[in-house]
């Protein structure tokens, strides 16, 4: 395995190498050079162009002789000797813009090109206009953008399929996401929480069709919540603001048993903009899995062989109505309400086979059904405010957000057993059941300042406070011919009250090729749980300081090198703490822990990107030290069944190395890839000495 590392050590530096050393050697100091600057921007929106194509070329013979790529303002400086010349803009879905007389004299230091304005590439055939859709990757000096586009592929999904398709992010068959094969990652909406993409339901009942862009944001910056261990995900959602009535629909149909609709409507006039989004899918999703156990109890070798088969899902949608209101060309009011709901029915069976001493002949064989009704609610209410101020970029907003969430889950739950040659062993079924009602209220207030002075510096300041309120009531219950009767241990009333407060400030500035960004973030957490059957309360009060820097160079050739650092927080969920969750397999149970304590990462990450005039390749190296490690664990109970229980470790480090390229051979045609190795060492010798873990995983998608 540490040969597994060192070798991906020694690629990623020949890689990081070869970009520094492949560059050519710097022009002379006779002639003296001079300065070519400038600013890109959308020609549409007017907003700056990062990381643009920049390439000038002699004029007698069209010779490359230097380039260089915009920054996040979109301004760009690239040096040459005296001469005539002509420059060429490029960037990916856009029109080139060339600059036919680019003159620099003797003698002239600086020469200012002013402000270049890109089109997006369209094309006229027969009266229908043909738009190039963004659908590609971007990358910024503190995150990486994918842009959705309207790529078949993305038509007519969800928000999971997305995700599932984004460089560096996997979704399990539950719908569970990971990021650099990390689950503990944070999922946003336009920035902030939403009930839109709470739990796997969520993601799977937000249509494709209302997503912009995804943001995948490995080291956060201190503007971010601390929370997210592996990073942040955020999901822009579509803003329309087009005069007039302008909408689209989606229809979807797919098997197994996936159905939907989505429409996306808004109508804009003079300071009113109202805008809707609808989606409604049904949708079914078979699965399998097995489990291979063997216990040693009492000097007798048990084996367990389980099988599990489930169907789940059901009707999901959901509806977000809102409105701007512009009421000067400075300050905007925005006001929105989603409501989701969703009514799965799911069903699973598990089947086991016993064993005694040997793998030969069984000894028992049971089968397990479980029908389970899980109804759920959300309603979010948001009320937001934009200022901007004289000068671009400077502006100030502040955010209202109230977030509510009902659940319901029943399970009936029918135990059969059966001899070793499939007949009824002659005892009767055993019937339980359980009922799971869990409500959630969050309330969030945040305001963000942002800055802008002088040429390339950038002051951020911003305040962030959310109370969240959840009240779990879990019940079980067995039928004895007569009556139902709840099962001691099993049943319990949970309360969890959390309140965050944060504050933070960033500062970045650019000098010449070099870019910089550092920020400082503190949180303080106040953290309550209360088992009312039991009267444990247990609470935490900790206040934390979360720093961050973001480093970039842009190398010659189109070349650039980025270098990041951040501080991140883990800390235990709802369900991390709750005792008591889940009944669906009464051999294994999953349990909380009330007595948790938070984890701490600290995230380092260098990386390289270089692009063509059709392709570009980007490359990373990171490492992430983490203390307190919540990690589930499983221990053997005396009557041979197994108990899984999230505990603190000592220490966790993950090493990864990670490859993403984008390739557009034919104007018709785009690829895209990417290659990731991993690897986990884990500590857990504050449990036993045996409690320790080397793992190294691989994957690629193209």
């Amino acid at each position: 395995m540490r040969n597994h590392l060192t070798f991906s050590i020694i690629l990623g530096g020949v890689l990081f190498g070869a970009a520094l050393f492949s560059q050519p050697a710097a022009p002379p100091p006779n002639p003296p050079l001079g300065l070519l600057t400038g600013k890109v921007l959308d020609a549409e929106s007017g907003l700056p162009i990062e990381f643009a194509t920049i390439s000038l070329f002699q004029h007698r013979d069209s010779s490359l002789v230097t380039g260089g790529i915009t920054d996040a303002a979109g301004v760009f400086e690239i040096e040459a000797p005296a001469g005539q010349y002509f420059l060429k803009v490029e960037f990916i879905s856009y029109q080139s813009y060339v600059l036919p007389d680019v003159r620099i004299e003797r003698g002239r230091r600086k020469v200012d090109l002013g402000v270049i304005h890109l089109k997006i590439a369209a094309q006229q055939l027969r009266e229908v206009e043909v738009r190039a859709e963004k659908s590609t990757l971007q990358i910024s000096l503190d995150k990486k953008v994918f842009n959705v586009g309207k790529d078949l592929a993305n038509r007519g999904g969800t928000a999971e399929d997305l995700l599932d398709n984004v460089p560096s992010v996997t979704v399990d068959i539950e719908g569970n996401v990971s990021l650099r094969g990390s689950s503990n990652v944070r999922i946003l909406v336009d920035g902030k929480p939403s009930g839109l993409v709470s739990g796997p339901s969520g993601l799977r009942s937000l249509p494709a069709n209302l997503i912009d862009r995804i943001e995948v944001i490995t080291n956060p910056s201190a503007r971010y919540e601390a929370e997210g261990m592996a990073g942040i995900i955020n999901i822009v959602l579509r803003k329309q603001q087009n005069k007039g009535v302008n909408g689209s629909f989606d229809f979807t149909l797919g098997q197994p048993s996936n159905y939907g609709a989505a429409i996306n409507l808004n109508w804009r006039r003079k300071k009113v903009n109202l805008f809707t989004n609808y989606g409604l899918r049904y949708r079914k999703n078979p699965g399998q899995g097995s489990l291979f156990q063997e216990t040693l109890l009492d000097d007798t070798l048990r084996i367990l062989q389980q099988s599990r088969e489930h169907e789940r899902g059901g009707l999901s949608n959901n509806i977000r109505l809102g409105a701007d209101y512009f009421l000067t060309p400075k300050d905007i009011f925005t006001t929105s309400f989603l409501y989701r709901f969703s009514k799965e029915d799911n069903n699973s069976e598990l089947r086991y086979r016993d064993y005694l001493f040997n793998f030969e002949n069984p000894t028992l064989l049971t089968l397990r059904e479980d029908d389970e009704k899980e109804d759920e609610s959300n309603l979010e209410y948001a009320l937001s405010y934009k200022h901007q101020f004289e000068g671009k970029g400077h502006e100030l907003t502040a955010d209202l957000r109230f977030i509510q969430d009902n659940e319901e889950e029943s399970s009936d739950f029918t135990e059969s057993y059966f001899l070793p040659d499939g007949t009824p062993n002659g005892s009767g079924p055993l019937l339980q059941r359980s009922n799971n009602e869990e409500s959630t209220e969050e309330l969030i207030l945040q305001a963000d300042y942002v800055r802008p002075f002088g040429k390339d510096h950038k002051f951020e300041a911003g305040y962030r406070s959310s109370f969240r309120r959840i009240r779990n009531d879990y019940l079980v219950e067995e039928f004895n011919d007569v009556e139902w009767i709840p099962l001691e241990g099993l049943s319990n009333n949970f309360e969890y009250d959390e309140t965050i407060h944060a504050v933070y400030a960033i500062y970045g500035n650019k000098v010449k090729r070099f870019s910089y960004q550092t920020g400082l973030r503190y949180e303080f957490s106040d953290v309550t749980t209360h088992l009312i059957q039991t009267d444990e309360l247990n609470a935490r009060q900790y206040g934390n300081l979360f720093p961050s820097v973001h480093l970039s160079y842009e190398l010659r050739n189109q070349n650039a090198l980025q270098v990041s650092y951040s501080r991140r927080l883990r800390r235990p969920r709802f369900w991390d703490l709750n005792p008591f969750f889940t009944f669906s397999d009464n051999r294994n149970f999953y349990s909380g822990n009330p007595n948790l304590d938070p984890e701490f990462t600290d995230s380092y990450e260098i990386g390289h990107i270089k692009y063509w005039e059709k392709a570009s390749l980007s490359s990373a190296l990171f490492y992430r030290h983490t203390t307190d490690v919540i990690q589930r664990v499983r221990t053997l109970n005396p009557d041979g069944t197994t108990t899984m229980r999230p505990e603190n470790l000592l220490t966790r480090d993950d090493y990864g190395l990670e490859f993403n390229f984008s390739l557009k051979p034919l104007p018709w045609w785009n690829l895209n890839g990417d290659l990731n190795f991993f690897r986990t060492i884990t500590d857990g010798g504050n449990l036993s000495d045996e409690f320790a873990a080397d793992d190294f995983t691989w994957h690629g998608r193209f």
